[in-house]
């Protein structure tokens, strides 16, 4: 598995009844290979994963395995309030044809290390399938350090990522040093992906791609490759936007930018609501500002002729 690139964790896309709009999201995962992404992550938190029931869930990994066709592997996020639940959904994720998994802690309960890598290793030990661990203990409450993950790679072969999101780059660098190349590790915060890249970080677990997928893969493509001076020209021009994926209403603010550029809308389920009133209007001022100063040289993006929902 091919852990490296820009690999969106894809929104779920809402009809106006709030039901799972599938020929939009068959049609947005083509467009992000389209633009130069390399997989796409399904059923996180920016796709709305604890509002879908475990057979929508099973459905929106159907539509994105079909809609890739085998140009990209799709990996489906597991996540769930009980270990049982979550091994249940891998292991059904795995019959739909998806290519890797990428594990969660539980939601809600937040528990020592000996239960959470009980938990994580349950769900690794489900299925074959190549495997990305999620640290994100700003979101989550559980932190999985270091040392942590290393215990874990040691005793799972399968275990192949990580999606690193605890903010602090030198995270990146800390189990890049204990483990070398046993991992793949990737950037799960969109304004430390120039900081991740620079000290080890392979691949971008992102938000913004959802709407601008050409500008985050040059964004990587520039860091990896060392070219600082174009990195650094891109992140200062896209970090406002970037910025949008790293606060609580991440989900709705996302949403907005691809309604911004044609390519979704900005429905969400509850308890989340939408943007009204003077966030929106702020949201909406810093989105077009920095559309209207899009780079000239990355207009080439292929975008909708017309709205797709």
């Amino acid at each position: 598995m091919n852990w490296k690139g820009v690999m969106p964790a894809i929104t779920t896309c809402f009809d106006q009844d709030l039901a799972v709009d599938h020929g939009f999201m068959a049609d947005h995962c083509r467009w992000l290979l389209e633009n130069g992404c390399t997989g796409i992550v399904t059923l996180g938190s920016l796709g709305e994963g604890a509002t879908l029931s475990f057979e929508e869930k099973l459905q929106i990994v159907k539509t994105c395995v079909a809609a890739v066709r085998e140009r990209a592997p799709v990996m489906a996020s597991i996540s769930g309030l009980a270990t049982g639940e979550a091994v249940a959904l891998a292991k059904a994720a795995a019959d739909t044809g998806c290519d890797a998994l990428m594990v969660l802690p539980p939601y809600v309960y937040q528990g020592d290390w000996r239960e959470m890598k009980a938990h994580v290793s349950a769900v690794i030990e489900a299925t074959p399938l190549s495997c990305m661990l999620y640290n994100n203990p700003v979101a989550y409450g559980t932190d999985f350090v270091p040392e942590q993950i290393q215990e874990l790679a040691q005793e799972h072969e399968n275990l192949e990522a990580v999606k690193e999101s605890s903010t602090d780059a030198r995270r990146v660098s800390a189990i890049r040093a204990l483990l070398g190349d046993r991992l793949e590790l990737c950037v799960g915060v969109d304004d430390a992906i120039i900081e991740g890249i620079g000290v080890g970080a392979v691949g971008w677990v992102a938000g913004l791609a959802n709407a601008l997928p050409h500008e985050s893969v040059e964004l990587l493509n520039f860091a990896i490759n060392g070219e600082r001076e174009r990195a650094f020209d891109l992140y200062r021009w896209f970090l406002p936007l970037l910025r949008m994926d790293t606060v609580p209403n991440f989900v709705q603010l996302i949403k907005v930018v691809q309604s911004e550029v044609g390519m979704g809308n900005a429905r969400v389920r509850a308890p989340r609501l939408e943007l009204i009133g003077e966030e929106l209007h702020r949201t909406l001022e810093i989105i077009r500002d920095s559309l209207r100063s899009r780079p000239r040289e990355l207009t080439r993006q292929s975008l909708p002729s017309t709205k797709l929902v």
